[in-house]
């Protein structure tokens, strides 16, 4: 069985806590993502920002995303999967917390990668990631 190691993609740009909902957007755009790891100066992560919680949480609310930082936006403690994890874990992880992307961290709970819908798509039996949309998109 894989782990979250071998399935995930490496790296990860962060967005740091201080960083305007601006920058975080122009990121994204400049990167193709929907999302960005939220690290602090410690370089640990701190929470993921999506361009949905950009639109619903700032420019809904009619915040200015000059001005608003990406720390004002991170909400409790990040779900997150260690490297060794094997892929049945990474589902239940996901299916449980009903998320699209999941942070894999390292023994010193440093960011190492992200493990997104289109990783476990690439790497996991069609039945075993039919699944997992079913369970994530269904309404709550």
């Amino acid at each position: 069985m894989k782990t979250a190691r071998e399935i995930m993609h490496a790296g990860g740009t962060c967005i740091q806590e201080s960083e305007t909902l601006e920058t975080a957007a122009r990121r994204m755009a400049d990167l193709g993502v929907g999302s960005l790891p939220i690290c602090g100066p410690d370089d640990r992560l701190h929470g993921i920002i999506t361009d949905r919680d950009i639109v619903i949480k700032c420019l809904a609310k009619g915040k200015d995303p000059k001005t608003t930082t990406a720390g004002m936006l991170a909400q409790g403690k990040p779900v997150t999967i260690s490297t060794g994890a094997d892929t049945n874990e990474v589902l239940r992880a996901m299916e449980e917390h009903r998320i699209r992307r999941l942070p894999v961290i390292d023994d010193k709970h440093r960011l190492v990668g992200m493990i997104s819908e289109a990783d476990l798509a690439r790497n996991l039996p069609e039945d075993q990631v039919g699944h997992f949309v079913e369970v994530i998109c269904a309404p709550s």
